[in-house]
């Protein structure tokens, strides 16, 4: 029972009360008791008893009516905290709150709104928000002060707004519709987004500009691609212009050299110019186009296993008449293991004779070249040149990669164009090696490079992919008949004159495509040398013709031709070339080529075997 519904001639306990409340109604007693003063008269004309219960329950009224009073009290003080707060909360936030008549005029306004606007809270208040819009703006915030009433819905936008001082700024406006009994009422919440909208205007400027040097950059990607273009066609016909003239003078050269009867020792010696110098600048021709290709990214490897004692016997037979020139003594290592390493066979093969032919050039009679292979690491082998010479200083080695620096020839007179070492490093970077030189005044210099390890399984698929079918030609048999199209008459006297020297052949010969397709099929040679340069047809379309014609698509065709460039290697190799030689000739290469390709036809011809695939190559 709680002190409400007790009977009053019950006095309330301690028990019946909270300690709060208990104390509150002492409080009130007390405040009672000395108020509480009837008048004499009051007293005696009621009875003891009346008095008492007519004191106690307005005691119990009166303490009721304090304790009442109290908690209105507690409960006032505690609004107004709460109010306090939430006015700080409202006045100091971050962004700016106004609360809009449905007609769009301010009715409150926080201390931030009032800040973002330039104006006072009170002169704030009956002001229409729109006059803090920017006029080319004004669509926008109609049609969301609009949509926010309408729906109902929260809605956002962003718009320049102008200060009471004209200064503009960027919005964002957020706005949410609150109905009141006195209209609708919409709260807007205002944050300055101007650093944004600056950042988002810098970045689209910088994309703008990146745009602008992407499209310059294209355009100059164009450009150098048709100059690089241009180029690799103007090297492609100065290759082979200059092949051209120098496949006469080195091929009757050679002829002369190993004619019958052999020449005079004037005559021999004459020769041996001619042939060194042709030779010379045929390899002038190649370094060139090499470093140009290199440059240009255009220079294509065939990666493979490459076996190194097969690779230094080739080295030897090389260098050894220019080192016998020289009088230098150059000893290669032996090797008691098979040694294989992963690069271009071809390209090393240059890589390593330039550097032989260097240590030797630049070397003193009597001098001697020391090459040797070691592993490096489990992974690397390192093939290391070296030689007697004066060796370099450390001048000489910082500029020794530059191109067009010929180092050396201050002492030597040694010709050359300076760009050999730098092919070379380029070629060993591009075989994924490491080139470098030790060297020293008075102490000889050590060229060096490492390649990486071939693995056991590449070398076998190597030595599978260029097995190729042995056939040994039938003695006392016929001649056998080969056909050469070419349209150059020195080119064509020159191959005349070196299957002449051959009793097992018999040529026969055309002056364009078509004409060569024709003889072709009338006569069914065993095999056909064709240049790629005809006046008709190309060489690589009269392949095409051939190999559709169920009559000549057997006839392996070597092309023989000026176009070196590496691209035209390729092409022709992917168009079904048995062997593409490039000019000028190496006439015992180009035998070594003709046996090769008779040995295939006669295999064909008897067992019906194939691999035109497997067979090609570029020598």
């Amino acid at each position: 029972m709680t002190h409400r519904n007790r009977r009053l001639a019950d006095p309330p306990t301690m028990a019946d009360y909270t300690s709060a409340d208990w104390a509150r109604r002492q409080q009130a007693e007390a405040r009672f008791l000395a108020k509480a003063a009837p008048p004499s008269e009051r007293r005696q004309a009621l009875s003891l008893d009346d008095t008492g219960l007519m004191l106690h329950e307005l005691r119990v009224h009166q303490i009721e009516l304090e304790m009442q009073n109290e908690e209105l009290r507690q409960a006032q003080l505690a609004l107004d905290i709460e109010r306090a707060r939430y006015f700080d909360l409202y006045d100091l936030a971050p962004v700016g709150y106004c609360t809009l008549s449905d007609a769009g005029l301010i009715r409150q306004a926080n201390l931030t709104a009032a800040s973002l606007l330039g104006d006072s809270r009170s002169r704030l208040a009956g002001q229409p928000i729109s006059r803090f819009i920017a006029r080319a703006d004004q669509d926008i915030y109609y049609l969301h002060h609009k949509r926010a009433l309408e729906n109902g819905e929260p809605q956002a936008c962003e718009l320049r707004m102008v200060k009471a001082d004209g200064t503009s700024f960027w919005a964002h406006l957020a706005s949410t519709a609150a109905p009141e009994a006195d209209g609708g009422v919409l709260r807007l919440v205002l944050s300055d987004i101007s650093e944004r909208k600056h950042a988002e205007a810098e970045r689209a400027r910088f994309e703008q500009v990146l745009q602008e040097q992407n499209a310059e950059l294209e355009r100059a990607r164009r450009v150098a691609e048709k100059a690089n273009r241009a180029k690799s066609e103007f090297l492609s016909n100065m290759s082979h212009d200059l092949r051209t003239p120098l496949t006469a003078i080195l091929g009757f050269a050679q002829l002369m050299e190993s004619g019958s009867p052999p020449p005079t020792p004037s005559q021999a010696r004459s020769i041996a110019q001619i042939l060194k110098a042709g030779w010379y600048l045929l390899g002038l021709i190649n370094e060139v186009l090499d470093l140009s290709l290199i440059e240009s990214g255009r220079l294509l490897l065939a990666m493979e296993s490459v076996s190194l004692p097969e690779l230094m016997a080739e080295c030897q037979g090389l260098v050894e008449p220019q080192a016998i020139e020289h009088g230098v003594s150059v000893s290669f290592p032996r090797f008691d293991r098979p040694c294989l390493v992963q690069a271009d066979r071809r390209r090393l093969l240059q890589v390593l004779t330039n550097l032989l032919s260097n240590a030797i050039k630049y070397n003193h009679a009597g001098g001697t070249v020391a090459v040797t292979c070691r592993p490096r690491l489990p992974e690397v082998w390192r093939i290391s040149v070296r030689d007697s010479g004066p060796g370099l200083s450390p001048a000489q080695l910082a500029q020794l990669f530059e191109p067009f620096n010929r180092l050396g020839q201050e002492v030597g007179g040694e010709e050359g164009t300076g760009i050999g070492l730098v092919v070379c490093k380029r070629l060993v970077e591009l075989m994924h090696g490491v080139i470098g030189v030790d060297s020293r005044v008075g102490g000889g210099s050590t060229f060096w490079i490492e390649l990486p390890v071939a693995a056991a399984a590449q070398a076998a698929a190597a030595a599978a992919a260029t097995s190729v079918p042995q056939c040994l030609p039938d003695e006392g048999s016929s001649p056998r008949t080969l056909l050469y199209v070419e349209d150059n008459p020195a080119n064509l006297m020159l191959v005349e004159e070196i299957v002449a020297r051959r009793s097992d052949l018999r040529l026969l010969s055309a002056r364009d495509g078509r004409g060569g397709v024709d003889t072709a099929r009338a006569c069914r040679p065993e095999v056909i040398v064709m240049d790629i340069s005809l006046p008709d047809i190309s060489g690589i379309e009269a392949l095409k013709m051939l190999a559709g014609d169920p009559a000549t698509a057997h006839i392996p065709v070597i092309a023989l031709s000026a176009n070196a460039m590496p691209c035209d290697i390729e092409n022709g190799l992917r168009a079904g070339f048995f062997r593409y030689l490039t000019k000028p000739i190496r006439i015992d290469e180009f035998s070594a080529a003709l046996d090769l390709a008779l040995a295939f036809a006669r295999c064909t011809h008897a067992d019906g075997c194939s691999g035109r695939d497997g067979e090609l190559g570029h020598r």
